[in-house]
């Protein structure tokens, strides 16, 4: 038994699908410049990409054809549009998009709105069709 797992566990590192880091997400700061949407890009692979995304004023309505992306609210304050649906979100804040759900952030904070954005799969930048 602990061959067959020492044998997995060999297989993965060869594999170089193993890694682990640790980012202070706090630490991303938005350029002083900022004109509107800033994209850090934080780890991707096959499953998912991360991303920590600044918006100054807006995102525009759009979705994404071929993936959900799950976004947390870091900082800041705005109005999203998630398909018919209208609402506040704040820092603390969790919302799924499924695929092919129209969503866009309208910021109502006097600072950026940050938030931690994942996209699955591996997202290249795209897949993002827009709505109007």
């Amino acid at each position: 038994m602990k061959l067959n797992y020492y044998l997995f566990l060999v297989s993965l590192v060869l594999s170089g699908q193993v890694y682990a880091e640790r980012l202070v997400i706090s630490d991303i700061m938005s350029p002083e410049n900022l004109e509107n949407i800033h994209v850090v890009k934080l780890a991707s692979d096959s499953f998912s990409t991360d991303f920590v995304i600044f918006v100054k004023n807006k995102v525009p309505l759009h979705k994404h054809v071929k993936h959900s992306e799950t976004i947390y609210v870091l900082e800041g304050k705005a109005q999203l549009q998630l398909g018919e649906q209208s609402m506040e979100i704040t820092a603390g804040d969790y919302i799924r998009v499924p695929q092919g759900m129209p969503h866009g952030v309208k910021v109502l904070s006097s600072v950026p709105l940050k938030i931690l954005s994942v996209q699955a799969p591996e997202f290249f930048g795209k897949d993002r069709v827009k709505m109007n």
